[in-house]
């Protein structure tokens, strides 16, 4: 089984990871973490919820490609020691867009069996606001996506 998965650096994707391995283990499948650079921009999180849309405003911080590009290789290979922790070879892949689009689309054209993608839990009300990469992928990925929490 040739697994595509999604990493952000967060606990909930090396939850998915571990998952992926466990999979790939059972399956004699292969594991490729992706991490997608939107260099648009990224959210800092408050010590507070989020309560409307300008208060989202004020925490998404404009980023230039090549500190974003920095970023998701650092989160790439963070997340490539932890496979290699868990006795797990893996290939790396940064792409470039909305990380929905990206990991939807190059699960696809790169012929995976599947995505495994982790799910932060955020409050009902921050997914409306923000939305929900875990629930957006579900809807656009033509592959079967599992969601670890």
């Amino acid at each position: 089984m040739k697994l595509l998965v999604a990493v952000d650096g967060s606990q909930e994707a090396e939850a998915a990871l571990a998952y992926a391995t466990d999979i790939a283990d059972a399956t004699a499948g292969s594991i490729t973490l992706a991490y997608a650079v939107d260099p648009n921009v990224y959210e800092v999180r408050g010590s507070e919820p989020v309560t409307d849309l300008s208060d989202a405003d004020r925490r998404l911080v404009l980023e230039g490609v090549e500190n974003a590009e920095s970023r998701g290789l650092n989160v790439l290979d963070e997340a490539s020691d932890f496979a290699a922790e868990l006795g797990r070879d893996v290939e790396t892949k940064l792409l470039h867009g909305d990380p929905v689009v990206e990991i939807a689309d190059h699960a696809e054209e790169a012929g995976f069996d599947a995505i495994v993608v982790g799910h932060r839990g955020r409050s009902e009300h921050e997914d409306r606001l923000l939305g929900s990469v875990a629930k957006e992928l579900v809807e656009r990925a033509t592959v079967p996506v599992t969601v670890v929490r």
